[in-house]
């Protein structure tokens, strides 16, 4: 059996901001059971639902050397799904009314206390992984720590290898290079720019970079364009030098949670079969919920993300107006910067029964938008895997997107001759190129009807369940193992 240990800074089903937390809840069910033991390690945040904290056990607890001091490290574990979850308690560090604080060193010191308890805890929990999975920069300390003081002593260590995961490469884990290295004690070696240090910094996530065993991002076309200048936030060099090691897995969806023949958020259920009589059902509901005019053939269009220009909102902003004048209605969810939260609550004034602005989250919105809407925008600058592309596929609404990152590798463009693709995209970031592909999906919407149909049927046909992913995860933790 081989043992592989998911560390994390977030996971459903006990904590979640975004799709991260996502990839850790579902990729461990999807691994074979029979031949891998997977396990998760999470921090217990006090800011975890009551439903869930109740379901942890007390395991032991002891203390560790951080920081120039003595630091107490619970242990805590919890079985959801068949998934067997550790968590790292400490209320110092992981108190609060959010996961995430605003305060930068505090969150590389609370990152480095759990990624050195992580490993720490491991013959107390009697679980020695053949590999350790660690997700972006909160854990990039791991392979760090890993091979410069655990590996040596008793031996428990030894042969242990270390998966970094880049679920976004904006987010590095960046502080002053005297901070870092009194924080965590590693020697001054270790903060030269072949290791630590970056750009003047010390670069947490760099670290889990240059020493994982292998390295891997959430799909294929990323895992290219972050070996460019643009796409590599000043970490490209090390990427491309590490290129033998990298490779792309494209994130999947649990298709158990979206399905909507089942899902408990929307009103009239339906699937690839009857969808063409019974997804208007929805479609009607959310007009009359949002004050939207009552109309059955009007294009919709759902936007559900946040409001940032990652996400290709100053594209957006550009030719909304331009937008509003044509035959659609637009549903947004989501909250952000605020210039594009006020940029949608402006029209949704001026075209009230056209555009519904909801400046919030809510996950009975986001599955009611997905089932309802006949297109998905997401015009994203750049985009490590995405998500919501899938989940609109799975929903039979049509994604609209720019090619890059996950969007490139998971909706393929509509062909009118050779009637294949299933969704609408555009490469270049400009606003009116976005907005002639809108208005081609538009026309095609309209006048023919048919064809719409056939890119929806094809959209809800393909498989983006975690069980192709899976398998490749299981090809590269074989090769790591060696066998």
């Amino acid at each position: 059996m081989k043992k592989v240990l998911f560390v994390a800074s977030e996971g459903v089903p006990f904590i979640k901001t975004g799709g991260l937390a996502d990839v850790v809840g579902s990729l461990p069910k999807e691994l074979d059971k029979e031949y891998y033991d997977v396990r998760v390690m999470l921090p217990k945040y006090t800011c975890m639902k009551p439903e869930m904290q109740e379901k942890l056990k007390y395991m032991t607890h002891f203390y560790m050397s951080f920081n120039w001091g003595e630091e107490y490290v619970g242990i805590m574990e919890a079985e959801v799904d068949g998934i067997k979850y550790y968590f790292i308690d400490n209320e110092h560090y992981f108190g609060g009314f959010k996961p995430y604080g605003d305060n930068a060193l505090f969150e590389i010191e609370k990152y480095a206390f759990f990624s050195k308890a992580a490993l720490s805890v491991l013959p107390t929990i009697d679980f020695k992984p053949d590999v350790i999975h660690c997700h972006d920069w909160q854990t990039g300390l791991i392979p760090v720590y890993l091979k410069e003081r655990f590996m040596g002593g008793n031996g428990y260590y030894w042969g242990i290898k270390t998966v970094m995961t880049i679920h976004n490469l904006k987010f590095q884990g960046k502080w002053g290079v005297d901070d870092v290295k009194s924080i965590t004690g590693l020697g001054d070696e270790y903060f030269t720019a072949d290791k630590l240090e970056s750009y003047g910094n010390a670069n947490l996530l760099k670290g889990g970079l240059v020493y994982a065993d292998a390295i891997t991002t959430v799909s294929d076309t990323y895992a290219e364009e972050i070996k460019t200048d643009f796409y590599g936030e000043g970490l490209n060099s090390l990427l491309n030098y590490r290129a033998w090691d990298l490779r792309g897995i494209v994130n999947g969806i649990d298709y158990e949670e979206f399905n909507p023949e089942k899902d408990p958020y929307i009103e009239h259920p339906y699937n690839a079969v009857n969808f063409r009589k019974e997804k208007i059902k929805n479609k009607r509901a959310l007009q009359k919920q949002l004050n939207l005019a009552q109309d059955d053939k009007k294009f919709m269009i759902g936007i559900v993300s946040r409001l940032t220009d990652q996400k290709g909102f100053d594209l957006i902003a550009y030719v909304m107006d331009e937008l509003c004048q044509d035959d659609v209605q637009i549903v947004v969810l989501g909250t952000g910067e605020e210039r594009y939260e006020n940029m949608f609550r402006h029209f949704d004034w001026k075209y009230a029964d056209k555009v519904s602005a909801n400046i919030f989250y809510s996950e009975d919105l986001s599955h009611k938008i997905y089932a309802s809407c006949d297109a998905f925008l997401m015009p994203s600058l750049f985009e490590p895997c995405g998500l919501s592309q899938l989940m609109s596929l799975r929903y039979g609404t049509v994604p609209i997107v720019r090619e890059t990152g996950g969007l490139k590798d998971t909706v393929q463009p509509y062909n009118e001759y050779e009637s294949t693709g299933t969704g609408f995209s555009f490469a270049n970031y400009n606003a009116h190129e976005m907005l002639r592909t809108i208005r081609y999906a538009e026309d095609i919407y309209y006048n023919k009807k048919r064809e719409w149909n056939k890119i929806v049927d094809r959209g809800m046909a393909a498989d983006f369940s975690w069980k192709a992913s899976a398998g490749k995860y299981q090809e590269m933790y074989d090769w790591l193992i060696g066998y």
